[in-house]
């Protein structure tokens, strides 16, 4: 059933959106390329098993708990996709 002017399945096609955005968000976010023996950040040595288990790591563990603290803390939590003022303009 139609809600106003959302068609039929209108809300799974959000949801799913929604999550697709999420996940090639995090995909784009994925290491890439060789493993650094030291942190990029502060030259600090990398772990063999973090080396091993992350394959194209660059960060330390605690640089790469504080990047993700930063981000969580920057990122933009308001859904673009289903705001109705995002419609409008």
């Amino acid at each position: 059933m139609a809600v106003g002017w959302a068609g039929d399945g209108a809300v799974d096609k959000q949801i799913s959106d929604s999550i697709e955005d999420a996940v090639n968000r995090a995909r784009r976010e994925l290491p890439q390329g060789a493993s650094l023996a030291e942190c990029e950040e502060c030259g600090e040595p990398i772990g063999e098993k973090r080396r091993q288990a992350l394959p194209g790591v660059r960060l330390c563990l605690e640089c790469q708990k504080e990047k993700e603290t930063a981000a969580k803390k920057s990122s933009d939590l308001y859904n673009r996709r289903g705001s109705k003022d995002s419609q409008l303009r």
